[in-house]
């Protein structure tokens, strides 16, 4: 412990030492805040969306599941959905629910795609 404290000692005595030493823990802030504000705080948004899509599925959605099926809502229950994805009807639990389908150049709003037809 002795040996480190005379290196960091011996840094910070030249010049610029005072600086390179307060220099650390603003660069460490900085890489916190990058990472926040590009990383965790966008990641959160989209898993409160997708948590909120889950609980208000109702019957008719398009919806699309983490194992790659694409059906229609039939039946939501309390912790699985019933969904008609053509060749029969399959349960699957409302955690395995990727999200809202919707086809290659469809309208993200419902109003829009209303307006094409």
């Amino acid at each position: 412990m002795h040996q480190l404290t005379q290196a960091l000692l011996s840094q910070t005595s030249g010049e610029g030492g005072a600086a390179s030493a307060l220099s650390m823990p603003v660069m460490l802030a900085l890489m916190f805040l990058v990472f926040y504000f590009v990383l965790w705080r966008p990641q959160s948004r989209e898993k409160k969306k997708l948590e909120s899509f889950r609980q208000s599925m109702k019957k008719g959605d398009r919806v699309w599941t983490q194992g790659g099926l694409i059906g229609t809502v039939f039946q939501v229950e309390d912790q699985a959905v019933v969904l008609d994805i053509g060749a029969g009807k399959v349960r699957i639990l409302k955690a395995f629910v990727g999200g809202e389908f919707k086809e290659k150049g469809e309208a993200a709003e419902p109003g829009r795609a209303e307006a094409k037809k």
